[in-house]
């Protein structure tokens, strides 16, 4: 079995899987690329063959597409441990959502403040 490379990429549209896959497939054959598969809605470009992991991210890289290495463990944990995780994001603020709450905090004040008479 060839050894396979997972890399994450941002990918938008289809000109950019089009860049990857001109750069990959200047590696096809050449470079020990056996075969490789490109999936947008995953941002996943997988990478089989006689490869050094290394020079695949560096070729990708150079298309200017945001690249980094497939998390080991998004590939190997099973789904019954993933969805605690799910629900523990969720229960996190985001920063929009704390300047909001701020923000709504601050306004009731002041709306508060202008309603009662001053005590000067």
């Amino acid at each position: 079995m060839a050894p396979t490379v997972v890399l994450k990429v941002g990918m938008s549209c289809q000109g950019c899987v089009g860049a990857v896959n001109r750069v990959l497939g200047k590696m096809e054959g050449l470079h020990g690329v056996e075969s490789f598969d490109i999936d947008i809605k995953e941002q996943k470009v997988t990478v089989k063959g006689n490869v050094e992991p290394e020079a695949v991210f560096q070729t990708v890289s150079k298309t200017g597409k945001k690249t980094s290495f497939w998390p080991v463990e998004a590939e190997v944990e099973p789904k019954a441990e993933a969805e605690p995780k799910a629900e523990a994001v969720t229960a996190t603020k985001t920063e929009a959502e704390t300047k909001t709450e701020a923000k709504v905090d601050v306004e009731s004040k002041l709306a508060e403040a202008e309603t009662k008479p001053s005590q000067v």
